[in-house]
């Protein structure tokens, strides 16, 4: 008998229907003597809707009812859930984030995981109960309701599998694994057996939908083993780990493209010690996380600092630098219309020639590079937003990725 996490996304639970399908395959697993824990997300489409509806009403509606409001998602879909199973002799209970004892710091809308109190959890268990667990959700030390961000969901499973020691984790979507790069752009996408913590990692922060990011890190934090694979198929996934010296052969494991993304240029910023600080902890105050920062030489004491972040944050960073900007007397300009591409590979440790590679292919296709920043498996560069679908196709031929 095995402890067995599993989650599944939107997609998978889009209507009744599949609801039902789900129901199934959770009887067939629990029927072979396993306990489960099940953690849903809202069905497909439902979260747009509800902030659409917010965004009709406020244009910049409160984070704490934003966090009121989207929790309503999951709970529609743990009781359909249960209702499902209870339907097929499964006995099921339901439990919102709160009710599964998760504890969030008070950052609403990204809020962090704190401590899980799975006592709850267990008992149900020990009696013969499938657990359903909305996703995405949790309670501050208040007992406000929290959200964790867009993909949540996968940062609960990870979470709830490290607090009861789940023996697997399987996190279920509608395609079959990791893709070396998106497959409804680059048709000669493969699936990746196996990948390390630190390459999925890179990947999710880079604009891979398949993860949340902060779901990875806090599975390498953790060692917590996952699965990614197919509500729709019984094929095996993507089994994502700790790095193994074998990783290191292949020099590229995918291409990713993030158009999400604005980038942010301060014009005219004194340039001297604690300006950028200033600058920073005022990103950082209001839970802005950056990616791309450089900044230019200096000349007649002023300097530009360009970074990039979510577009969703725009806003929210234009408030927060507005008084740093208006003390140091800079202005602020944004862009929009750029992707990050990134190509990810444990074996940029070992091998040279990934950089000149990855170069002079967005030459030979004409794009031109932005920004630049690596990692020690990564390199990110900021391109033209209509070009980017071409560029990611003709790295992941240049890197060898078509090839089976």
């Amino acid at each position: 008998m095995a402890l067995i996490v599993q989650k599944y996304g939107g997609t998978s639970v889009g209507d009744v229907e599949r609801i039902k399908k789900v129901a199934e395959r959770i009887k067939s697993i629990r029927d072979d003597g396993n306990q489960l824990v099940v953690i849903v997300s809202a069905r497909s489409g439902v979260t747009n809707e509800l902030i659409a509806h917010a965004k009709a009403i406020s244009a910049d509606p409160s984070e704490r009812e934003m966090d009121q409001l989207l929790s309503i998602g999951e709970q529609e879909t743990i009781a359909l859930t249960a209702m499902a199973l209870h339907a097929v002799g499964v006995p099921a209970i339901s439990y919102t984030g709160a009710q599964a004892g998760i504890v969030t710091d008070k950052a609403y809308t990204k809020a962090r995981i704190q401590s899980i109190d799975a006592a709850a959890m267990k008992a149900d268990l020990a009696k013969g109960n499938v657990i359903i667990v909305a996703g995405f959700q949790g309670i501050d030390s208040d007992g406000q309701t929290t959200t964790l961000g867009r993909g949540g969901s996968d940062l609960s499973a990870i979470a709830i599998a490290g607090a009861i020691k789940a023996d697997k984790c399987e996190i279920y979507t509608d395609v079959d694994g990791v893709y070396t790069a998106d497959p409804r752009v680059v048709k000669n996408a493969r699936k990746i057996d196996e990948i390390s913590y630190d390459e999925m990692l890179e990947l999710a922060s880079s604009g891979s939908k398949v993860m949340q990011s902060r779901s990875v890190e806090f599975a390498k934090k953790y060692d917590i083993q996952f699965e990614v694979r197919s509500s729709f198929n019984h094929n095996p996934g993507t089994l994502v780990k700790e790095e193994a010296a074998s990783m290191e052969k292949v020099v590229v494991r995918g291409v990713a493209v993030d158009k999400n993304q604005a980038k942010l240029i301060i014009h005219n910023l004194t340039d001297k010690p604690g300006t950028a600080a200033k600058v920073f902890r005022a990103l950082a105050d209001a839970n802005i996380v950056v990616d791309m920062i450089v900044q230019n030489v200096g000349q007649n004491g002023v300097a530009n600092l360009t970074f990039t972040a979510p577009s969703i944050e725009v806003n929210k960073a234009k408030q927060a630098l507005a008084p740093v900007l208006a003390e140091v007397g800079a202005s602020l300009a944004v862009q929009d219309e750029f992707a990050k591409l990134s190509v990810v590979g444990v074996g940029m440790k070992t091998h040279s020639g990934v950089a000149a590679t990855l170069f002079k292919t967005l030459a030979d296709v004409g794009v031109n590079i932005d920004l630049i920043s690596t990692s020690e498996i990564r390199i990110t560069v900021a391109i033209d937003q209509g070009k980017a679908d071409d560029a990611a196709r003709a790295i992941h031929t240049a890197f060898g990725l078509d090839k089976a």
